[in-house]
């Protein structure tokens, strides 16, 4: 019989879920994704959390207990505490396994490996033989699994930084590619990805960006290495990984000609973002002549307001761009007119 493997569709499964669905799946699992985010999951999360834990999190729980009702053999739920060299994760994910274990009951065999790379990544073969110990005890077939999700989820990570988001590839089957967005004036989209990528977090925030036209970058798109040039202008380093991406992109963005406006999407109740929106907004607004807004989100936003300041951004990016070219136009006139008199 087929053990089946659970992934919340929570978090960092837009970062790190193909890796691992690659890799259960080579190992001969079959692994369930929870539903796409809905009204029902968010109700089951905001029952089974602390009122204080922010609406992400909120939300994992609601993919958890979705997951047990698909009757899963296992959910897998890592305790992640650093993916980068003297860097951390934010600190709710360091204590998620244990915030979901006592509150949430009945739960099956949950696979809880702590992966915490703040010195080195060497403890990684250990890491992965204690999560394939689960599907086999042959450590060579482990290995096999893993190299193998490792060079497709390499594929992946190329396809983002070439424009790709996470929803459009993994919306697509393996056999298929990816490819990367349209034309049209660029905006960047600042976030943690599980705000970003989750439609019904962000109220389809990508779609109605795209409905009027505009190319989506985040920072999944950005070259890791001008992120961290730019992200190194900082008095002090950051060490909260996605404040580096966030600060990284910001901070780029505002000197690109072709980017147009900044959108910062946060969770209220969210510690990180409280310091960094406040941040790359003093930043835009001093150095930078491009609209921004912030947006934030939680259990109780309404959609129409959103709407209407996504629209206003909208708007402003139209009334800069014609401003521009009036302008230009202007200039063209009077030297135009110089010429003749000359």
């Amino acid at each position: 019989m087929t053990v089946r493997v659970g992934i919340p569709r929570g978090l960092l499964y837009y970062y790190y879920g193909p890796l691992w669905t690659d890799f259960f799946e080579s190992l001969g699992a079959e692994v369930i994704i929870s539903e796409e985010t809905n009204k029902k999951i968010v109700e089951m999360g905001v029952k089974s959390t602390v009122d204080e834990a922010c609406l992400p999190v909120k939300i994992y729980h609601g993919h958890v207990k979705n997951l047990m009702d698909q009757k899963v053999d296992y959910i897998f739920l890592p305790r992640l505490m650093s993916i980068y060299k003297n860097e951390y994760i934010c600190p709710k994910f360091c204590g998620l396994p244990e915030m979901v274990n006592h509150s949430i009951r009945n739960l099956p065999t949950m696979i809880q490996p702590t992966i915490d790379f703040r010195k080195s990544k060497k403890d990684l073969p250990r890491i992965v033989e204690e999560v394939g110990g689960y599907f086999t005890s042959d450590r060579r077939k482990t290995e096999w699994a893993f190299n193998k999700a490792l060079e497709r989820y390499r594929q992946y990570k190329t396809a983002l930084r070439q424009g790709v988001l996470p929803t459009d590839a993994l919306a697509r089957k393996n056999d298929e590619g990816f490819h990367t967005m349209g034309s049209g004036d660029k905006i960047a989209l600042l976030g943690h990805p599980y705000n970003l990528y989750d439609d019904f977090i962000s109220m389809n925030l990508v779609k109605k960006l795209r409905g009027y036209g505009l190319q989506v970058l985040t920072p999944e798109s950005m070259d890791v290495k001008t992120m961290n040039e730019k992200a190194a202008v900082m008095d002090k380093k950051m060490f909260w990984s996605f404040g580096r991406k966030i600060l990284g992109t910001a901070f780029h963005a505002m000197e690109q000609q072709d980017i147009q406006g900044i959108i910062y999407l946060s969770s209220f109740g969210c510690g990180l973002d409280s310091v960094l929106a406040d941040i790359v907004e003093r930043r835009v607004r001093r150095n930078s002549d491009k609209p921004f807004t912030l947006l934030t989100l939680d259990e109780h936003t309404g959609e129409a307001g959103m709407d209407t300041r996504i629209e206003a951004f909208v708007d402003m990016i139209k009334w800069r761009r014609n401003h521009e070219n009036n302008f230009s136009a202007y200039g063209q006139h009077i030297h135009s007119h110089q010429s003749i008199v000359r």
